[in-house]
C-alpha cells in the first residue's frame, strides 16, 4: 500500500526506481549504503538525503545550509554499513525522502516507524501510524501498542487499546501478548473494558510471566510484580481462588497477601482493604453470586 503526503515531491520517483530494480548506481549518485545481513547496496544522492533529513546530514558529514564549513569535511561516498536494518525498511525510508510517499506492508511498518523516529522524520512517522491504524490485526496489535508506548504515540496507543478491548480473548492468546513489557501489560490490565473473564486473564498473565522469566532470566514473581497488581482477584469465586492457590504454590506468581485480601473480601462480604478498582467487574467478567456484595464499589 502506498501512503503519500498531500504534496509529494514531483520528479523524484523515477530517479528512485533504479536501485530498486537493478541495484546498480543511480545516475550521478555519490553515496552508497550496504544494508542488512544481505549486504544489499543502495545508491543515493547526498544532496537529497542531506536536504530532507538532518540525521542523514550528520551521517554524511554534510554541513547545514549557510555553514562556513569547507567542503573538505564531506567524507567519500562510502560505503556506509547499516547491518542492523532490513533492506526493505531502509528502502522505504529512502523512498520517502525522494518522493514524500512510502510503500508499506504489515511486515515492515513497525520497523519503518522505528526508523522514522530514529531519523527524526515526523511526516513518515505519521504515515506509518495511519497505516498501522488502518490495518491493525489481532496478531499485530500488541506489538503495535508496545511501539506506540515506546515512541510516545498517544493516539496510536489509544487506538490499540480500544482494539484490544474489543477482542481481548483472542489477543491474549497471541505471541505479541506474551512479548509485552511489564509496564505495557499493566496498562492494558487497568482497563475496565477488557472483553475477557478475570480467570482467563490470570491464566494469560501466568503464561506471559513464564515466557518473560525465561527470556529475562529472572524469577517469575519478579518479572510479574507490576502486572499482577492489576489482577482483580476479589472477582473470583471461592472455588477459583482455591485452584489459584494451588497453581500459585508452584510459581509464586501472585503475592500471598493479594490472595489473602481476596479471601478477606469474601469473608467480610465487602472489599475491605482492597482498592475499589480491583473489585470492579470488567466488560467481559462472568457474573458470580458474590459480586452483588461488591456493588457499592463498582458504581
Amino acid at each position: 500500500i502506498l501512503c503519500a503526503l498531500s504534496q509529494p515531491r514531483a520528479g523524484c520517483a523515477l530517479a528512485f526506481q533504479a536501485p530498486l530494480a537493478s541495484g546498480s548506481p543511480l545516475p550521478h549518485s555519490d553515496v552508497m549504503f550496504v544494508v542488512g545481513r544481505e549486504q544489499q547496496q543502495v545508491f543515493a544522492h547526498r544532496c537529497v538525503l542531506a536536504c530532507r533529513c538532518q540525521a542523514f546530514r550528520g551521517m554524511l558529514g554534510q554541513a547545514p545550509v549557510g555553514s562556513q564549513d569547507s567542503s573538505s569535511s564531506v567524507p567519500p561516498q562510502g560505503p556506509f554499513i547499516l547491518g542492523n536494518v532490513q533492506p526493505e525498511v531502509f528502502l522505504a525510508v529512502i523512498e520517502f525522502l525522494y518522493t514524500n510517499s512510502v510503500t508499506l506492508n504489515s511486515h515492515i511498518v513497525l520497523e519503518v516507524l522505528t526508523s522514522s523516529v530514529e531519523y527524526g522524520l515526523q511526516d513518515l512517522c505519521k504515515l506509518c501510524v495511519k497505516f498501522i491504524k488502518d490495518t491493525l490485526s489481532v496478531e499485530q496489535v500488541c506489538e503495535a501498542l508496545q511501539a506506540a508506548v515506546t515512541y510516545g504515540q498517544a493516539d496510536l496507543q489509544q487506538h490499540c487499546l480500544a482494539f484490544i478491548e474489543g477482542c481481548t480473548a483472542a489477543v491474549v492468546q497471541t505471541q505479541g501478548f506474551r512479548e509485552l513489557s511489564d509496564v505495557v501489560l499493566a496498562q492494558v490490565l487497568r482497563s475496565d473494558r477488557l472483553a475477557v473473564d478475570e480467570l482467563d486473564l490470570v491464566q494469560a498473565v501466568r503464561e506471559w510471566a513464564h515466557v518473560s522469566s525465561a527470556v529475562l532470566e529472572r524469577p517469575v514473581p519478579e518479572v510479574a510484580a507490576l502486572p499482577v497488581r492489576e489482577l482483580r482477584l476479589p472477582l473470583l469465586a471461592p472455588s477459583e481462588l482455591v485452584t489459584l492457590e494451588s497453581y500459585n504454590q508452584k510459581d509464586l506468581l501472585i503475592p500471598v497477601e493479594n490472595i489473602a485480601a481476596a479471601w478477606r473480601a469474601h469473608a467480610l462480604r465487602k472489599s475491605s482493604g482492597v482498592p475499589s478498582h480491583l473489585c470492579r467487574p470488567r466488560r467481559g467478567t462472568r457474573p458470580r453470586d458474590h459480586h452483588r456484595h461488591l456493588e457499592p464499589h463498582t458504581k
